[in-house]
This record gives structure tokens, C-alpha cells and sequence, in this order.
């Protein structure tokens, strides 16, 4: 061997190459040799290196010290590997470990966990130092052999078997875990990296999913459901949701620190079904309610936000967010002693429902369009109302005095009508009530702005269309001809030779375009009735044919009148002026004079006398005082009249508006809707010739955008057939045939 090694280092040495024999390779050649040769020697030295090994792993199992360098056991060990002898080496390496491998018990549970978790710390510390040793042996003969385990998987195998498969042991163990996972999760301070080691050793030995996590989600499951039953009785909704989003929170965190991950998703699903899922209607049926009437943004969050994590939690919330809709919104419309602040109300309630579903419900378009189907179903509860109240709405919020809004807060305000408008099915109803209004508006010049009332009229032509709108921007037309013709009708009185000292205004209204008024017929003075005269004949030699109606009901005036104090001028309405200018004939008059002299209807009388007599400013005194006008009242000029103001308006009583003309307004329009219906049924007989019934129905509601209901829509059918438009089929009477 000497001669060998020596004549290798000279061939290495003269060819200038690289010596590369370790040592360790040379004395393991040497060995090779050595003990080939000499079969005695060889197995008294394997016998000798065993003896050594197995008192150096006696001596780490029992954690005394070791006798031998570490890096000679490890060159033995290699030694007795390289001689082949590496399947004895392997089993009494485990025959040695196995006598080694004992645990005693404890008393209570937390020493007795703490045994255990020392013993595993141990046994581990130990299984590496061996590993190290025998390292060779693990990397050579076990890895080339797959049905043999490594040493470390011995060292598992071993603890499995003999220490945590023992059923008193193992129940014990986990009895333990489970008792201080309770502790904790009633409050109590835990050591929770014993928890984490003992955990994690029983995930090592591969029994943590058989024997702790079963019992442990029975457990959990046992502990939330009476948990769950006991705090919706005890606790209201709002300290409930917290409750379980702190429980939520709590299991999450026991997982990131000593359960293991896939513990996890059973672990949260149990929790989530016991304290949710289980009690998910009682939970919406005892607080939703609550929490959206004192608007709980909070809680509201949490709560979709813990349904969102629950089988079915969204689609139950759905439902009964849209109950809720329904149920409080119908209340704001169906209740007619809140008729006053209807429109309001329900703007409010608007806002506040779009605030949850964007700042709560993640503006979940489920929620959001389920908002819009309920507000659409309540709000057409009351058919005609609403409509008829927005229209009313809007007439405050454009008439002059409105100090309330900005232009860009009238803006926003209108944004918001509009949203409310749309929901509205009888949409004709709202046109005729704010036709009648706007009129008022600009007839009397009450309107806040020209540019807020085109605004409203833009965006109902963007939301109606332009056939809705086109009545309403008529008027518009009419105000501004009437403009025009008036500065011509100046131009005229000019050139007259004989001039007037009362000053002539005059709005032409296209009939068609604006609310039907009833013509009543009053006595004028001269003067006036001189003045409708000339305007008459200058105003029909420019448009000939024209027929020209005078309405004083909407007339007004400005008067010069003369008290103690001194001059004064009064704006007045037409019935005032007239009333008024009696008293330059006499001192006094009763009601039935004035009624004579003026031929006012008694209803307005009463009132116009109520306003010039009674109201803040009293031009005229009434005998006796009071109130009201009565037949047998006398009125007398108020000489003594005072106001800081040399320019006073004295307001018209204004008559409320009755129900009867409610009705008639109502009654117009739903013989509008007739008309509509007769021409949508002659327009699609007309093109299909022949229908049945049933898909004549079905055309016209897909037609018509207004509701209306099967027995009109009949009536009206056999109104055409009757004036001969249609007929029935004579044998199929349920088919229909255009008469042309």
C-alpha cells in the first residue's frame, strides 16, 4: 500500500498535477486493504467500533456526555459503511434507539403538557445528533434503499409508536390542548408556544388532523352554537356583530400563531355557520331595522360584511333590505296625513338609502338595483299622488322666494327630483300638475329663475322625451312672442292719436300649449275695455283669423292711490283693481254692490275683499271687524293707511286647491290616457290587420307609458268596435280585424 500511494504522489508530482486524495480517502483505502486481507482483524475491529457507537448514542439519549470525538464516531461509522456491513449497522442503530425511547406521566394536565412538549424538544434534539453521526450511513445505504425510512423518520416513527400512539397518552395530550385552548378563548392568559410545539409535534408524527383536529372542531362547533343561542337573547344586533367579528378575529389568530393552516378553512366555517349562519333571519328580523332607521353605518358595514362570508347571507340581506324599502317608503306614500312632506321625505329617504348601499354594501349592484325595484313598487302604491305632489314640490323650489338654495343647490335638488320621477309610472299626471304650475309661475312672473326652469325642462326632455315636453316649451314660445309683440304694441299706442295714461301688457297664450282655464266674465271700466279693444284690432290685423279670449282671472295691475300719508302704489290682481277702483265713486259699500258693480263670482269676491280688508296690508276698513266676509259687511277706503314702502303687493288669498279640482285635473288626465289608448289600438290594427286579443294586449303595454289596467284596456277595445274602427271575428270572437 505504502509503495502504491508513494508511486502515485510521484506520477502526480512529475506530470505538475493537482494532488487530489484526501486523507480521509487514503486512510480508507488503507483500512479496505487492511482488513481484507485480515477477515479476524476486521470483525474484531467492526465489534470494537459498534460498541463505541452504541455507547455514544446510550450516552446523547440519556444526555450525559459522550466519551469520543464527534468526528471520529462519524469516520467509524463511514468506516463500517465502507466494510459493507451497513444493514447490520442500520438495525441495531434502531434496535438501540427503540430501548431508549420511554415517557412517564405527570399529574395535572398543564405539567403533564409540558412533559410532553420536553420529551418531544428531546427526542428531537437527540434523533439530530444521531443523524449527525450516522450521516454517511443515512446519505449511502437508507437513501439507496427506498422502503427503508431515514434516520429521522425513525426517530418519528419510533415516538409515534411507542409514546403518542398510546391511547391514554395521546387522549391526555390532546385533552390537554383542548383544555387550554378553552382557557383562552374564555379570557385566560395561555402559554401559547407550548401550544405551538405540541401542535406542531403532532403534525410531525402526521395524527394531527386524526386525533386533534376532529375532536377539536366538535368541540368549537359544541362551544359557538350554545354561544350563538345564548347571546341573541341576551344582546342587541349592533353588540352581536361585533361579538363575532371579534370571535372571527380571535380563531384567525390562534391559527396564525399555533394551529396549524389547514385547520384553518373548517375552523372559520364553523364559527361563521354557528354564530351566523344559523342565525341569520333572527338577526335581520331583531336588528336590520333598527340599524337602518338610526342609520348604524358601522354596524351595517359589519353586517354585510360578516353575510358576505356565510352560504346564502347576501341573498337573505337582499331580501330584506328590499322589505324594508318597501315597508318604510310605503308608509311616506300611502299615509296621507304625511302628504305635506311627501316629496321631501322621500328625498331624504333616498339619500340615506344610497349612502348604505355605497359607504355598506360595497356598492354591490345586487343592492343597488334592488333599491331601485323597490322604490319603483311603493312609491306606485298610490297611483296619481306622488306625481301630482313632485310637481308640487318642484313649484316650491322654482317660485320667486325661494331663498333656500343656491343656483347650484337648486341644481342638485332637481338632480334629485329627477331621480324620484323616474320611478313614477303615471308620469302624465305629474305633467298636468306642473304644466297648471309653471303657468302660475310665469303668467304672474313668480318664477326664481329662467335658467333653473329650462333646466327642469332639459332634463325632462332627457328623461321623457321630446313629444312630453313639447306642450310645456310652447309656453315658454308664447312668453317670449308675447315679448315681441308687446314692444310692437308700444310702438302702435305711440302713433294713436289718442294716447292712454294706462299702460298695457298682454300675454297671447296658444291654447293647446296651457292649462285650460273656465272664462268668467267681470265688469271692466271703460278704460280697460277701450284698451282690449285697440289691442284687439292691432293684434288681429296681424295674424287675421286668430280668435282672441280674454282671461282676467289671470290678470293684475298696478294702482296709484293717495292716503294721508301720501302716495302710494299698490300691485294688486285684476279683482282687487277692481274693487278697488269703486271707492273713487263712494265712501262705502256692501258686499252685494260690490258684487253688482264688479260682477266677481261670490267665492272671489270674499276672498278679494278678505285680502284688502283683513290681510296685513287693510287698504280697506270693514264694518264690523273680523275675519271673514259676511253678507251683511260694509267696507270704507282706509284713509289713515300706513307702509314703510312706497311700492306695496297685496297677495290674492289664495284659494286651496280643492279636492274637486284635484279630481278634475285627474279626471283630464286619465281622458288623455283614453285618447292615447284609442290610437295606439287603430295604430297597430292598422299595421297588423289582424290580432288576437291577447297579443293586442301585449302590444299595447309594451306601447303605453302609463299604467293602465286589463278591463280599460277592454273598454276601450269595444269603444272602437262599436264606432266601427274594428270588428271581432265572426267565428273567433277572441280575434280582431281593422276596418278600414
Amino acid at each position: 500500500v505504502y509503495n502504491w500511494i508513494r508511486c502515485n504522489l510521484t506520477r502526480c508530482k512529475s506530470k505538475n498535477k493537482t494532488f487530489t486524495y484526501s486523507v480521509g480517502a487514503i486512510s480508507q483505502l488503507c483500512f479496505w486493504l487492511f482488513v481484507t486481507d485480515r477477515p479476524k482483524l476486521a470483525e474484531n475491529y467492526t465489534e470494537d467500533t459498534w460498541l463505541k457507537l452504541q455507547d455514544a448514542v446510550g450516552a446523547i439519549q440519556n444526555s450525559t456526555s459522550i466519551k469520543y470525538n464527534l468526528e471520529e464516531l462519524y469516520q467509524a461509522v463511514e468506516n463500517l459503511c465502507s466494510y459493507k456491513v451497513s444493514p447490520t449497522l442500520y438495525k441495531q442503530l434502531r434496535q438501540v434507539c427503540e430501548e431508549h425511547v420511554q415517557f412517564t406521566e405527570s399529574l395535572d394536565n398543564l405539567s403533564f403538557l409540558k412533559r410532553m412538549n420536553r420529551c418531544w424538544q428531546d427526542h428531537c434534539r437527540q434523533t439530530i445528533m444521531i443523524r449527525s453521526i450516522f450521516l454517511f450511513l443515512d446519505r449511502t445505504y437508507v437513501l439507496q434503499n427506498s422502503l427503508l425510512p431515514s434516520i429521522w423518520d425513525t426517530g418519528l416513527e419510533l415516538f409515534r409508536t411507542h409514546i403518542v400512539s398510546d391511547s391514554a397518552v395521546q387522549k391526555r395530550t390532546v385533552d390537554g390542548i383542548l383544555e387550554q385552548i378553552e382557557l383562552e378563548r374564555n379570557g385566560e392568559t395561555v402559554d401559547r408556544s407550548l401550544l405551538r410545539s405540541l401542535l406542531g409535534m403532532l403534525s410531525d408524527l402526521q395524527v394531527y388532523k386524526d386525533s386533534f383536529e376532529e375532536r377539536f372542531l366538535i368541540e368549537t362547533n359544541r362551544l359557538y352554537a350554545a354561544e350563538g343561542q345564548r347571546l341573541m337573547q341576551e344582546r342587541d344586533v349592533p353588540e352581536y356583530l361585533h361579538h363575532v367579528a371579534r370571535r372571527l378575529e380571535e380563531e384567525n389568530d390562534r391559527i396564525m400563531n399555533y394551529l396549524d393552516q389547514s385547520t384553518q378553512k373548517p375552523l372559520i366555517s364553523c364559527v361563521e355557520k354557528q354564530l351566523l349562519g344559523e342565525h341569520m333571519t333572527a338577526v335581520l328580523q331583531k336588528g336590520l331595522s333598527t340599524l337602518l332607521d338610526e342609520n348604524r353605518v358601522t354596524e351595517l358595514g359589519l353586517l354585510y360584511q360578516l353575510f358576505s362570508k356565510v352560504k346564502g347571507g347576501l341573498p337573505t340581506l337582499l331580501q330584506f333590505w328590499r322589505d324594508y324599502i318597501k315597508s318604510f317608503g310605503g308608509e311616506i306614500v300611502c299615509t296621507p296625513e304625511k302628504d305635506k312632506d311627501m316629496v321631501q321625505d322621500l328625498l331624504d329617504f333616498k339619500d340615506k338609502m344610497d349612502n348604505v348601499a355605497q359607504s355598506c354594501f360595497a356598492r354591490n349592484e345586487g343592492f343597488i338595483n334592488a333599491m331601485k325595484e323597490a322604490f319603483e313598487t311603493f312609491i306606485n302604491k298610490r297611483p296619481n299622488k306622488p306625481a301630482e305632489l313632485i310637481a308640487k314640490y318642484v313649484d316650491s323650489k322654482l317660485r320667486a322666494g325661494n331663498k333656500e338654495a343656491t343656483e347650484e343647490e337648486l341644481e342638485r335638488i332637481l338632480d334629485k327630483i329627477m331621480i324620484i320621477f323616474r320611478f313614477i309610472h303615471g308620469k302624465d299626471v305629474f305633467e298636468a300638475f306642473y304644466k297648471k304650475d309653471l303657468a302660475k309661475r310665469l303668467l304672474v312672473g313668480k318664477s326664481a329663475s329662467v335658467d333653473a326652469e329650462k333646466s327642469m325642462l332639459s332634463k325632462l326632455k332627457h328623461e321623457c322625451g321630446a313629444a312630453f315636453t313639447s306642450k310645456l316649451e310652447g309656453m315658454f314660445k308664447d312668453m317670449e312672442l308675447s315679448k315681441d309683440i308687446m314692444i310692437q304694441f308700444k310702438q302702435y299706442m305711440q302713433n294713436q292719436r289718442e294716447p292712454t295714461n294706462i299702460e298695457l301688457t298682454v300675454n297671447i297664450l296658444t291654447m293647446g300649449y296651457w292649462p285650460s282655464y273656465t272664462p268668467m266674465e267681470v265688469h271692466l271700466p271703460p278704460e280697460m275695455v277701450k284698451l282690449q279693444e285697440v289691442f284687439k284690432l292691432f293684434y288681429l290685423g296681424k295674424h287675421s283669423g286668430r280668435k282672441l279670449q280674454w282671461q282676467p282671472t289671470l290678470g293684475h295691475a298696478v294702482l296709484k292711490a293717495e292716503f294721508k300719508e301720501g302716495k302710494k302704489e299698490l300691485q294688486v290682481s285684476l279683482f282687487q283693481t277692481l274693487v278697488l277702483l269703486m271707492f273713487n265713486e263712494g265712501e262705502e259699500f256692501s258686499v252685494e254692490e260690490i258684487r253688482t258693480a264688479t260682477g266677481i263670482e261670490e267665492g272671489e269676491l270674499r276672498r278679494t275683499l278678505q285680502s284688502l280688508a283683513c290681510g296685513k296690508a287693510r287698504v280697506l276698513n270693514k264694518n264690523p271687524r273680523g275675519k271673514d266676509v259676511e253678507d251683511g259687511d260694509r267696507f270704507n277706503f282706509n284713509n289713515d293707511f300706513k307702509h314703510k314702502l312706497f311700492r306695496i303687493k297685496i297677495n290674492q288669498i289664495q284659494m286651496k286647491e280643492t279636492v274637486e279640482e284635484q279630481v278634475s285635473t285627474t279626471e283630464r288626465v286619465f281622458q288623455d290616457r283614453q285618447y292615447q289608448i284609442d290610437a295606439a289600438v287603430v295604430r297597430i290594427m292598422k299595421m297588423r290587420k289582424t290580432l288576437s286579443h291577447n297579443l293586442l294586449v301585449s302590444e299595447l303595454y309594451n306601447q303605453l307609458k302609463f299604467p293602465v289596467k286589463p278591463g280599460d284596456l277592454k273598454k276601450r277595445i269595444e269603444s272602437l268596435i262599436d264606432r266601427d274602427y274594428m270588428e271581432r271575428d265572426k267565428e273567433t270572437p277572441n280575434q280582431y280585424h281593422y276596418v278600414a
